[in-house]
């Protein structure tokens, strides 16, 4: 071995050694943050995002937010996957007959096509990241707050064909689809925003365990 591989060598040891016994949760963020995250849905935190005639609050969905709030957690809005793909008016045809349920409808079809998918896939790892970077970090993930029959951020049910049906919408899906492959398992519920009696129970029940 000459000897400069032998400093080669002896620099990675070194480099491993200490990359092993350096934990950044253990050493770091020792203030006052409580280290409580709940990842959000864009429109629990921005109801101006929703499509035309869908918005059940003026700004933010309160009630769920307050009880976040209370329990000394952060919120952590992702982005809404609609409106960076399609726009803030989803590309309506302003001159056609539709309904809420015919738009949720055409929305689904958009957004499951490949570029439409292809942007959910982008901003789910995009999300994917700041969650593994928190539980590496040694946060609590609370979980992930969705809002059912979303074509696109629904996690019990999502918007198709005019109805809403079983399972998740477009992102929702490819988050838990990364989520799996890392092996990282995380609660993932979604609230109704037309009952809020439900919504403040769903979100009771996301929070439970927290001391």
């Amino acid at each position: 071995m000459t000897k400069n591989h032998k400093k080669k060598q002896l620099i990675k040891n070194q480099t491993t050694c200490c990359h092993s016994e350096y934990k950044p949760g253990n050493v770091l963020f020792r203030d006052k943050r409580s280290k409580r995250v709940v990842f959000v849905t864009h429109c629990i935190l921005n109801q101006n995002a929703m499509i035309d005639g869908l918005p059940s609050y003026p700004g933010v969905v309160r009630e769920v937010v307050e009880m976040i709030l209370a329990s000394d957690c952060s919120i952590v809005q992702f982005e809404c996957p609609e409106l960076i793909y399609l726009g803030l008016d989803r590309k309506v045809d302003i001159s056609s007959e539709r309904t809420v349920e015919s738009e949720d409808s055409r929305i689904r079809v958009l957004m499951l096509k490949h570029p439409g998918r292809r942007c959910c896939q982008t901003l789910a790892k995009s999300a994917f990241y700041q969650i593994e970077q928190y539980i590496r970090n040694r946060f609590t993930v609370v979980g992930v707050l969705g809002t059912n029959a979303s074509p696109t951020c629904g996690v019990e049910t999502t918007w198709s064909e005019g109805k809403e049906i079983i399972g998740p919408g477009v992102f929702i899906r490819e988050l838990q689809k990364i989520c799996a492959r890392h092996k990282i398992e995380i609660q993932m519920r979604g609230i109704n925003l037309k009952d809020t009696a439900e919504a403040i129970e769903v979100t009771r029940q996301l929070l439970d365990g927290l001391t």
